[in-house]
């Protein structure tokens, strides 16, 4: 059990900047849905989701190829550390110029006319992010994940803090509401008319301090840029970018093409703007999922390349595999149930009308960390370019499934779509997978806790019990029975394993 150990540890350690800050970070959900109305909110969601995408762009891959060419016998990582950051720090300080340069036709084209030092703003900002992504590899690669989580949890608190100083302080204060005293002062700091342009703001801010944080990776980075002697790690991390994106297309898609393909008044009394508002503030709920899968990446990806030479490795994998599952259907059963206490992240009521899109998406955010699991295989064995082909069969049945349901179901069919683009993906990559890199995954086991979990939602769902106090026990109930055929399941496979 020393190698689970040493993954849960790490992951552990990484989930506290991942999970436990962002689920801090959630404060700020009832704040955005309390200050800004839908239409509002609205132009934060499109415009991350196109961040979404740009954010492969600016690292394109060099991240995963680091990580691989950083394990190979003889390699000198800190050399190969100097020549991928150099090229990571050229390439985003090009881009981010681009945008700044253009920043005013691409407000116009996007609809945001007047305001181009959002783009602006975010540009700067994915360039901070790319610029650090090396050093926070680097810190990863070598198992400093006490100093990774402490710097990420900076960041977090930061991001809370100003958001709550302007969007809550200084706007209470600027209105009248208290310390009248301060509102001369806060009148030389705070634009009433920036509006949401604050929630940018405030992250570049942010972000623009990782520097200072990770000076000690910064310190030692010397400018060494070979792009013959890189060519191989660019081309081993091509399909990546290339996945990367198609798979950016398949999470943000929905958020991007449902203004558009909604059809009028598909909501009564409801617009397109507010709606895509609606779902942006219900899909906060749902990435709780993603972000345990994102704590689970940032330890998996070097923990997989380490164990990639090691003869039981299929098996360590196959466990691994079981027991993410395992912890993912409690969280998507833990939230689904109980709804009824997360609705009040969402502070207008206006908000709630789209939380039934919430179990679905869970689901597929549990499956988008189910495939990034079964990923293993074409990564270990240099085919990465099998993941490029999966990823755009994904993207092909996200547009598909998001352009037929849309007009039909509204935004729950773009939750539908982002299940049956991951769900795909998956059975995709693991019949694939099973060919060159075999891996006793359980099947039963696997789609048996995800039933379960489903069947308790039912349970939630299906048993209307008035007393708040007495429908929450019950759901938490649910949740115990879960954890309880958990326990009479794996107890014997654990002492099997220690024996």
């Amino acid at each position: 059990m020393s190698i689970a150990k040493k993954l849960v540890g790490q992951t552990a350690a990484y989930g506290l900047s991942s999970i436990i800050g962002r689920a801090l970070n959630y404060l700020l959900v009832p704040l955005y849905t309390g200050v800004f109305a839908p239409e509002e909110y609205g132009v934060v969601t499109k415009l991350y989701a196109i961040v979404a995408f740009l954010n492969i762009v600016y690292t394109y891959g060099m991240e995963t190829a680091f990580f691989r060419f950083a394990n190979k016998p003889g390699v000198d990582r800190q050399a190969l550390y100097h020549k991928v950051q150099t090229l990571i720090i050229t390439s985003s300080l090009v881009l981010t110029a681009a945008f700044v340069l253009y920043a005013s036709p691409i407000a116009a084209a996007l609809g945001y006319t007047g305001k181009e030092k959002y783009i602006i703003w975010l540009a700067i900002t994915m360039a901070v992010d790319a610029i650090s992504a090396i050093p926070f590899a680097r810190l990863r690669l070598e198992n400093k994940a006490a100093r990774f989580a402490i710097i990420r949890l900076t960041n977090i608190f930061l991001v809370i803090g100003g958001n709550l100083f302007f969007l809550l302080f200084c706007r209470q204060v600027y209105e009248g509401k208290y310390l009248q005293e301060l509102r001369p002062l806060i009148t030389t700091i705070y634009d009433p008319e920036l509006g949401v342009g604050y929630i940018f703001l405030v992250n570049m801010v942010a972000n623009l301090l990782f520097i200072p944080m990770l000076w000690r990776e910064f310190s030692d980075f010397k400018f060494k840029l070979d792009l013959k002697e890189m060519w191989p790690m660019l081309v081993y991390a091509f399909p990546i970018l290339v996945m990367g994106i198609a798979g950016a297309t398949n999470e943000m898609l929905s958020r991007l093409m449902l203004e558009d393909w909604l059809p009028p008044n598909f909501y009564p009394g409801v617009s397109n703007e507010k709606a895509l508002g609606i779902f942006g503030a219900n899909y906060k709920l749902a990435i709780m999922m993603s972000l345990m899968i994102q704590a689970f990446r940032y330890s998996a990806e070097p923990f997989f390349f380490s164990q990639a030479q090691e003869k039981n490795s299929p098996a360590t994998f196959a466990m691994v595999m079981r027991w993410f599952v395992i912890v993912c259907a409690l969280a998507y059963l833990g939230i689904s149930a109980n709804l009824d206490i997360f609705q009040y992240f969402l502070g207008q009521k206006a908000y709630r009308t789209g939380m039934e899109v919430v179990p679905v998406l869970l689901l597929a955010y549990l499956f988008n960390g189910v495939y990034y699991n079964l990923t293993v295989w074409f990564k270990l064995t240099d085919r990465t370019h099998y993941g490029t082909y999966i990823t755009i069969f994904g993207a092909i049945v996200t547009v598909v499934a998001n352009f037929l349901l849309i007009p039909v179901l509204g935004y729950m069919g773009s939750a539908i779509a982002a299940f049956l683009c991951y769900f795909t993906m998956s059975v995709v990559c693991y019949v694939i997978g099973q060919k060159y890199f075999p891996v006793p995954y359980p099947l039963m086991a696997i789609f048996g806790y995800l039933g379960l979990a489903t069947g308790l939602i039912w349970l939630a769902n299906v048993v209307e019990i008035d007393n708040f106090w007495l429908g929450n026990a019950y759901h938490i109930g649910l949740c115990l029975v879960f954890l309880a055929v958990v326990w009479v399941v794996e107890k014997p496979k654990v002492r099997g394993i220690n024996a």
